[in-house]
Formats: structure tokens, sequence, C-alpha cells
């Protein structure tokens, strides 16, 4: 019975059936009322309406490709990343108004909804990309949301206040939700086994924004700041059209000094850093139970790694780890550091503050450990001073700003790369 006009109506089966599922109004005809057969036929043609093309999709569906951390990534693959992410940085700063006018590229007046004169590619445009951070972030959220509108797309910043995640429904539950709904997550969470269960139970790309184990985009974005101040003359790669060589060749016998906590700043930069046949020395201090220990799974996969290109005839780079920072700092052309409290281990602050004592990056503990003369300083931020003092950290040889804006860069690179084109 429905109203119409004030009125009172009493409709037939066939008529009250085109109203409640109008796209049924090819089987509802004039006539006596249908019989229970016939309201069977109608039932399976909805079924067959409804779910035959979700069928037909699911049989030729794509696995969405995901980065978990550097290891995923071939050395070919981290070289093309790098050199996008040189040439977006490039086009954009190009036409940036910071410049005179006669140095800024010339600028099309057909493009539209375009960042530096068309020159990035409108790839995510129509598409929404959620950024799920259950932590807390500057440079990453920031790199994460501006990457996102620069290639068209709309971000979407969802965080454990915004929906269930954590309170009411499960990771894996919100991976089935959230996925069906965007194009591709960027996710930060606490452990890694949370970005495993998301990217395996996500119908769409997941990039890990950090998790305890890995900080993939971290590592990329200091790549590109390491081929930036260590060129060599006319290294580009094969695909680079950037101002600046690109080339990780480059890069192949430069020594880095880590001097800090067993992180997952240090365990992207394991997997990735010696593949490239960038020598690694590591100083942490001594491991009490699991805090500073070396983690083992970083440290297989390290060595899988490095066996494949191997195999493949390519020298590789040195790994050394002590817990000496003398001796990490030897002949250091980069050294590096990161937090020494990390977010959750806020507990064991005064055991960790007496823990890193002798390991603040200074022009003495550079000196006293033979690093090379024009060595330079790179951290992930935030920084405290403890970890390193103001003379370096602001001085000639801080490369952590640089460090910071390539994030978005590399950042970028990889959403045009994964979330635009379902590529690594």
């Amino acid at each position: 019975m429905l109203v119409a006009g004030g009125m009172m109506m009493t409709m037939r089966p066939a008529a009250r059936l085109s109203v409640l599922h109008p796209t049924l109004c090819k089987v509802a005809v004039a006539g006596p009322a249908p019989s229970h057969s016939a309201y069977s036929k109608v039932s399976v043609a909805i079924k067959n309406a409804q779910f035959s093309s979700t069928s037909r999709a699911s049989a030729n569906e794509r696995k969405p490709p995901s980065l978990l951390s550097l290891a995923d990534l071939s050395v070919e693959q981290i070289q093309s990343l790098i050199d996008t992410s040189a040439q977006f940085k490039s086009a954009v700063k190009s036409t940036s108004l910071a410049l005179e006018a006669p140095a800024r590229s010339n600028a099309s007046a057909s493009s539209s909804r375009s960042t530096a004169a068309g020159a990035l590619p409108q790839i995510l445009e129509g598409k929404q990309i959620a950024v799920m951070f259950t932590k807390r972030s500057t440079r990453t959220r920031v790199a994460s949301e501006t990457s996102i509108a620069s290639l068209g797309g709309h971000p979407i910043f969802l965080s454990p206040q915004d929906i269930q995640l954590g309170v009411n429904e499960s990771l894996y539950d919100t991976a089935k939700v959230v996925s069906s709904m965007v194009d591709g997550i960027m996710a930060r969470v606490g452990t890694h086994e949370e970005i495993e269960t998301l990217a395996a139970n996500s119908s769409v790309p997941v990039v890990n924004a950090l998790s305890a184990r890995y900080h993939p985009t971290q590592i990329l974005a200091d790549l590109l700041t390491l081929v930036e101040h260590f060129p060599s003359p006319g290294a580009f790669s094969a695909q680079s059209t950037a101002a600046q060589g690109t080339s990780l060749q480059s890069l192949a016998g430069l020594k880095v000094a880590w001097v800090g906590d067993s992180n997952n700043i240090l365990n992207d930069m394991l997997v990735a850093l010696p593949r490239l046949g960038i020598n690694l020395a590591v100083a942490t201090p001594k491991p009490q139970g699991a805090m500073y220990a070396r983690d083992q799974v970083v440290w297989a996969t390290m060595q899988d790694g490095l066996r494949q290109v191997q195999s493949a005839g390519v020298k590789v780079g040195q790994v050394d780890w002590s817990h000496d920072p003398l001796q990490a700092v030897h002949d250091a052309d980069v050294i590096v550091t990161d937090t020494w409290i990390s977010m959750g281990d806020e507990a064991s602050k005064e055991q960790r503050l007496r823990d890193f004592k002798g390991f603040q990056v200074t022009e003495q503990l550079a000196r006293a450990g033979g690093a090379k003369e024009n060595w330079k300083f790179m951290h992930c931020l935030p920084r405290k001073s403890q970890e390193v003092d103001d003379e370096i950290f602001y001085g000639p040889r801080s490369l952590v700003f640089p460090e910071a804006e390539n994030r978005k860069w590399t950042i970028m690179a990889i959403f045009d790369r994964m979330f635009g084109r379902w590529e690594l």
C-alpha cells in the first residue's frame, strides 16, 4: 500500500515489485498475481544481474603490488624510482615562482589541472588514496597528501580518531572495507605484521609509510639526497632526463656510518645500501635483551639480497657491525643517526640516554674516529640535541633539510608508479 497525493493505493504484486526494484520493470507485467515459481525466476534474475559481472571481474583480477621495504625492489627498480623522483623535482622547481621569470620554464597556457606547466602526469585524477596513519607524522603525511594532490588525486587522511581501526574493528576487516572504496593505501602502522596483514587483504596497492621493522620511503629519499650531493661527472642512468645525474652507480664505494639505535631506518638501509655497492658501518649500544639487538629477519633478508646481486657479477658493499661509534665513523663519507627513543620506547628513556653516552654526532667524534674531511650528516627527523649538536645539525655538513624535502619527490614517484600504474 502506497500513499499518492494523500490517497491510499493498493497495488498488485507485480506493480509493487517494479516500485521496490525498478530494474525488474521488464519482468513485472500487468495481469494476474505471479505464482511462487514466477517469483523464484525473478529472484534468480536479480542474483544474476547483481553478481555475474563481479564473478567475471574476479576471474581476471590482478594482484595489487605492495611496497613494504626496499627489499621488495630490485636495484633496477630502485634506480627507476630515483630517476622519476629527480624528474618530478626538476619539473616543479623549474617553474617555481621563487625563480626570476627569465629562469622559469615556459608555462603552457593550455594545460589544465596541472602543476609545473603540465610537467607532472595527472595519473591519479579521479582516484582516492587513503592515508591511514596510526602514529604521528610530519614529513611523511605532508609529502603523501601533497604528492597525491599534485598527481591529480584526492587524499583521505584516516587516523585512529577517525575510523574504527583498533577500537571496534580488526585490521583484516579494515583492509577489506577501506580497500574496496579507495584506489591505494599509504599506511603508517605499529608492528610490521600489521602492514603485512593490510597488504595481504587489500584489493589495492599498499605502501608502508613506516612500521616497526622498515621505513622504505625514508631510505629512498636518502638515496636521492646522496646522488644529488655525491654525483659522478656524467653519472646519468639510462632512463634519466633530469638536470642532474641520478645514477646510483655514483654511490658505489661510498662509506655510510650509522651511529644509533637498531631500528627501522637502519633495517631498510641494510637491505638496500650494500646491494648498491655502498659500504655500511653500524655502531649501536651493546644489546640488552631485545633492545639494540640486530633484527635477524632483516639480516637474513639482507644476505639473500646480496647473494642475488653477487650472482649477477655485481660488486656489493661491505657491512660492519660494532658497538663503537669511533670505529663506525672511520673513513666515513656520511654519518647518519636517528632518534634514540622511538615512539613506544618512552618508558625506557632514562636507560637509553645512559646507553647512548658517547654516541652524539659532533665534530670531535668525527675527528677522533677519522671521518673523511668533507663528510656529510643526515637525520630523518625529528631531531633532539643529544643525538647531534647544533654545530653539525645546522652547519654546512648537514643535508637534513634537502633530505626532508626529498621525502615528497620520492613518495610522489612511488605513488605515480604503484597507485597510478600498478607497477613496482
